[in-house]
């Protein structure tokens, strides 16, 4: 059997669980090279609780090598171009062949597409923007505090957890009372693409913990010197404090790859992740996956860009090559299946869970909110951050011991 070279590009979630289950699969003579332009991990999840001082950047971030299993090639570079006819990912530092290629670059966060924005526009979507806003949030006097967002972005929950917690910090932190938290976003209902059911729930959630939210408000410019939102077809609102949840978009040598669609995001089969291309696939953010809703018909949703589908998806692809490279095919597919711990504040959370592929449309559940929720999101915060060596250990250890880890209670 010939040696083959694996390159994937990307170390978030989708490229570390990539990475690692096909070093497992497959024996070191087969290389596992992994690109990105960075060299330090950062748990997005975790972003909300720096926001809110129950983490520190520190305590979210690690090495990329620390979380890779070993013979794994790591390589910090920016990618340039691919060229397909070459089978190669040209990147500043050198042109790297490849048997298989998996994308897994991401989506990052495009601020500047927005009329008006400026650097005194607070997010948690970034991990200095969270750090940030934490020191903003304890400096806040008290008044209005806007969340807005333009579609698409990265995981469609946390607007909402971002807004709930914030009310909560405000209330129990700074145990301030003159203060209102204001919802803005341009879709319908809460999570669209979930169905009105849940939407419904979602909403019920907000509006108990004071939050006002604005439905079908399309964000068109801010005005910060002037602390003034613009909307389409609505008025527009003065703010105290604003918070920003940013579109998102491919990277840009993903477009100039010619792998992108219009809208800058690689299509695939919803069921392999396979790309047009021999060998080719793309997983996580990066993708367009197209679901239909029958509470909407006729009008396609995408498949939400979250690290739970980056992290199915993974497992998938690295299961399909692993078992193509060995002879032993496999079928594996893609599921449609994900999960949310949604944060309510007060240490609560909901749990939202379903198929994004049932049909005739999407069936997704929302789990009472209770404290095991936010305990299960810390968990595995825990064990994603761990080295990869300690993880089975890890969980393991929470597990028996009712909640600990490493004897330590897990709690905020």
């Amino acid at each position: 059997m010939k040696a083959k070279k694996i390159v994937i590009i990307g170390a978030g979630t989708g490229g570390l669980v990539a990475a690692n289950k096909l070093r497992r699969l497959l024996s070191n003579e087969h290389e596992i090279i992994v690109i990105d332009q960075t060299s330090i991990h950062s748990f997005a999840p975790s972003f909300l609780w720096v926001m809110v001082g129950t983490r520190t950047l520190n305590q979210i971030t690690r090495p990329i090598r620390n979380l890779l299993r070993p013979n794994i090639e790591f390589i910090q570079a920016s990618v340039q171009n691919i060229d397909l006819s070459k089978r190669a990912v040209a990147t500043e530092r050198a042109g790297i062949t490849f048997d298989y290629l998996v994308i897994a670059s991401g989506a990052e966060p495009a601020f500047d597409s927005i009329p008006g924005y400026d650097d005194s526009v607070e997010t948690f979507f970034t991990a200095e923007g969270s750090k940030r806003l934490f020191d903003s949030l304890r400096n806040f006097g008290g008044g209005k505090t806007a969340l807005a967002w333009l579609t698409p972005y990265k995981c469609p929950g946390a607007p909402h957890e971002g807004a709930m917690l914030i009310a909560d910090f405000l209330r129990r932190k700074r145990k301030l009372e003159n203060f209102e938290i204001h919802l803005f976003t341009p879709e319908s209902q809460p999570l669209p693409v979930a169905g009105p059911k849940l939407g419904d729930m979602v909403r019920e959630v907000l509006e108990s913990r004071g939050i006002i939210y604005h439905p079908s408000f399309k964000l068109t410019s801010v005005d910060s010197s002037n602390k003034m939102l613009t909307f389409e077809s609505n008025p527009d609102f003065h703010y105290d404090m604003l918070v920003l949840i940013p579109p998102h978009r491919g990277a840009r040598f993903v477009q100039d790859s010619g792998l992108a669609n219009a809208a800058g995001w690689i299509s695939v089969d919803r069921n392999t992740l396979a790309t047009p291309h021999e060998n080719v696939y793309a997983i996580g953010d990066v993708t367009a996956i197209n679901l239909l809703g029958r509470w909407k018909p006729d009008v396609p949703l995408m498949l939400p860009k979250a690290g739970v589908f980056a992290h199915s998806q993974a497992l998938t692809v690295a299961k399909r090559i692993a078992g193509e490279i060995s002879g032993n095919a496999v079928e594996e597919q893609f599921c449609g299946d994900g999960f949310c711990m949604l944060e309510a504040g007060e240490d609560l959370a909901g749990f939202a869970y379903g198929n994004f592929f049932a049909e005739p449309s999407p069936d997704v559940r929302l789990k009472k909110i209770g404290r095991s929720w936010h305990l299960g999101k810390v968990l595995f915060e825990k064990w994603w951050l761990a080295p990869y060596g300690f993880r089975k250990s890890l969980l393991e250890s929470a597990i028996a011991t009712g909640g600990k880890i490493l004897g330590v209670p897990v709690k905020l």
